[in-house]
């Protein structure tokens, strides 16, 4: 949830809306204190409801007004694959999308996550394969992103300075 939280605050220093799953809110607003406006309380997107039952549930989603920018699944618990997963539903439901998409996990799970990224599976999806919208983050990289200066005037392009590639890997 400090993860989370982090994220989401980068996200409005940047500007950005963000969406929180509801089951999530309670505890990432412990550690975040969201300031009016800053949370979605809907998503502003048009997709269908199987798409938004996907959406609904990554963990911080980044909006410029009515579309996604970025959205990030934090893995920390929970498998690896249940965040690739939400991802890979998201691309396979809306193949058109051209999003960001990255999975922050501790940096012992870092190769696992590449790994994993790398699959077959996810290379046959409509499009272009997952291995090519998504990256991993550690926990250090978000904790080095929120302490950078200026934060408020960057772009939300300085992740790529951080995140890490599948096909670098």
């Amino acid at each position: 949830m400090q993860i989370q939280a982090l994220i989401a605050k980068i996200g409005t220093m940047m500007g950005y809306s963000i969406w929180l799953p509801k089951a999530d809110r309670g505890r990432v607003l412990r550690a975040w204190k969201a300031e009016p406006g800053e949370l979605l309380d809907q998503l502003p997107l048009g997709y269908d409801s199987t798409t938004m039952k996907t959406v609904e549930q990554i963990d911080v989603i980044w909006l410029r007004k009515r579309s996604i920018v970025r959205a990030f699944e934090v893995e920390h618990t929970t498998s690896v694959y249940s965040g690739l997963l939400r991802m890979a539903d998201l691309v396979a439901l809306q193949p058109d999308i051209n999003i960001k998409l990255h999975i922050v996990a501790p940096a012992e799970k870092q190769e696992k996550v590449l790994q994993e990224i790398r699959r077959p599976v996810f290379s046959l999806l409509e499009g272009r394969a997952l291995s090519e919208m998504c990256s991993y983050l550690s926990y250090d990289n978000i904790k080095d992103i929120a302490d950078l200066k200026h934060l408020g005037h960057l772009s939300d392009k300085v992740i790529e300075d951080y995140e890490e590639r599948a096909e670098q890997a």
